[in-house]
């Protein structure tokens, strides 16, 4: 692997229509050029998990229609990405390891999008060639005082609703979760 950049982030807003967000390598997905070709690859959960298990997807799935607010943070070798203090303050829960193979791009958007081309809304980060492992957290970003304006929108310094914390994989974690469901049910 090559030497790592800084920890850096990007904030975005991401929509879907069909429930489910995605961070995905598109050169995983080039021979998806419209739904005839989207809905054999990605049209059932089974699809999904089979892209989940190769490194070519990982789901931000909370199974909820909307536009979200998504974090992503890449870290390196030697300086990991994490959470912040304020937001583990306020972290409802937290995913197991995914694996995620980048050749060089990764995109993120609603699962609708994966394909050849990107979509209009659709985040680009640049990401080295190499294995990774990412981690989902669902903010309870509301729960923070003045997170929300008066009309019920975040505020301008509000909390995204997930952060993806996306780190170089390290030879010894062979496991990786591969469920579509980003998070397991909470207890309570």
């Amino acid at each position: 692997m090559t030497a790592s950049p800084p920890t850096a982030e990007t904030v975005s807003m991401v929509a879907t229509d069909a429930g489910m967000l995605a961070l995905w390598d598109p050169q995983h997905f080039t021979d998806i050029v419209d739904y005839d070709t989207w809905d054999p690859q990605l049209g059932e959960d089974e699809d999904v998990e089979r892209h989940i298990r190769t490194g070519a997807l990982v789901p931000i799935n909370i199974r909820s229609d909307g536009a979200f607010g998504v974090l992503v943070r890449t870290g390196g070798v030697g300086l990991l990405a994490q959470l912040t203090e304020r937001e583990s303050r306020h972290r409802l829960v937290t995913s197991d390891a995914y694996l995620l193979h980048s050749s060089g791009q990764v995109w993120l958007s609603g699962i609708e999008a994966v394909g050849a081309e990107a979509w209009p809304g659709t985040v680009q980060c640049d990401l080295p060639v190499g294995c990774y492992s990412v981690v989902i957290h669902l903010i309870a970003w509301e729960d923070e005082p003045g997170s929300v304006n008066n009309d019920g929108t975040p505020s301008e310094t509000a909390l995204s609703d997930f952060v993806v914390l996306i780190n170089p994989a390290v030879p010894e974690q062979d496991t990786f979760r591969s469920a579509v469901e980003t998070f397991d049910p909470l207890e309570g």
